[in-house]
């Protein structure tokens, strides 16, 4: 459970000063989406499923570093599509890493040997590169054979040349706990650390059958842990987190912990569900509903245990409860016993299905012509 100590008193100093000055929601991790566009077709994946005019649409940098001065948060992840497509992202990634800021850059890796001269080794910038197990595993999910060996290399290649590089990893239905204990075991020997999560479903994702549900997360996760027990496996998340995962904490999820600017404008509520749109942070922040969403309340949220919902809940939890903490960082994970209470769902409302009319609205937007001709006076 080691985080980088630079990281972890910069990121801490900064919730400290976010609970002194009384805010209620404070964002932790800016999700800037420089585009969709991908250079893989993942069957788990809800980003890649627009008309290319929306494909095609990019954030300008300008556009990206507004939005990391705007959120103000100590940490940003670039998520995609894939980031490496996106002509600017050195310039990109210079602008934030030249704010202070940590940047998780995150790439599938196929272009990460190509592009490397783009980017200059610092304490502030991280590759984290998305491996889902294993190579069967890995190559099944992101439906292309051979990209495991190609990101492993990759991989290597960063870390020759000083980079900084973790994984991260989307557990779905299917994966055995002895399967994700010998990827850990894996990105062990090959000196990274690790991302975990089990997948969300998105909507229009092409694979429906194969996301956990929470039961099962929680199972397999206390599973997971159990073989890994005296193994220093190298997880990137809070040990409160990976409590939530072992079924030992009942957390409602942070939602405005990890807002996302993308090419729709900032995403109502979270990275994962995208129900509306503003052209704020500030109006994103006074203007959802947060309430009105999570588990127990929104039936899109019944099964969803992923750490950009989850990781907040636990920062915060680890302020306001030090010796909960503690208790976990010195004794391990709880693989035995009764979990905890699960939040009843009796009374979520029901999904509603938005997707088609935010792409049409999209659509409009690009359709319209970028400049108005002139109108000419009666004297013309």
């Amino acid at each position: 459970m080691r985080v980088p100590f630079f990281k972890e008193i910069r990121i801490g100093a900064y919730l400290i000063r976010q609970k002194l000055s009384g805010r209620k929601r404070y964002p932790l991790v800016l999700m800037l989406e420089p585009l969709f566009r991908c250079n893989l077709a993942c069957v788990g994946c809800g980003k890649i499923d627009y008309p290319d005019p929306i494909l095609n649409q990019r954030l300008s940098v300008k556009e990206c570093l507004d939005a990391v001065d705007e959120c103000g948060a100590p940490m940003v992840a670039i998520p995609g599509g894939e980031p490496l497509i996106h002509k600017d992202i050195g310039e990109i990634v210079k602008g934030i890493v030249a704010r202070r800021k940590f940047v998780s850059l995150c790439t599938n890796a196929l272009l990460l040997e190509k592009k490397l001269h783009l980017f200059e080794p610092s304490p502030y910038l991280f590759f984290s590169v998305h491996l889902d197990g294993l190579k069967e595993h890995h190559d099944k999910s992101v439906s292309q054979d051979g990209v495991f060996e190609r990101a492993v290399a990759a991989i290597k290649a960063a870390k020759a040349k000083g980079f900084t590089v973790n994984v991260n990893a989307t557990i779905f239905d299917g994966h055995k706990a002895q399967d994700v204990a010998a990827f850990l075991d894996f990105c062990q020997e090959l000196d990274v650390g690790v991302s975990i999560s089990p997948g969300y479903a998105y909507e229009r994702a092409p694979d429906q059958e194969h996301f956990l549900g929470r039961r099962k997360t929680k199972e397999l996760f206390r599973d997971v842990f159990a073989l890994g027990r005296g193994k220093k496996w190298n997880f990137m998340h809070s040990g409160l987190f990976l409590d939530f995962l072992a079924g030992n904490q009942s957390f409602h999820c942070t939602p405005w912990g990890m807002p996302t600017r993308n090419i729709f404008g900032w995403q109502k509520p979270c990275y994962l569900l995208g129900e509306g749109y503003t052209k704020s942070f500030k109006e994103l922040m006074e203007t959802t509903d947060w309430d009105s969403y999570g588990t127990g309340r929104y039936e899109k949220c019944a099964n969803c245990m992923a750490h950009c919902g989850y990781e907040p809940t636990a920062a915060n939890v680890a302020l306001t409860k030090p010796l909960t903490a503690l208790r976990i960082a010195l004794r391990g994970l709880r693989t035995q016993g009764p979990m905890a209470p699960e939040i009843p769902l009796d009374n979520q409302r029901p999904a509603e299905y938005v997707f088609s009319q935010h792409v049409e609205q999209e659509l409009e937007q690009i359709r319209k012509p970028k400049t108005q001709p002139k109108q000419l006076t009666a004297a013309q």
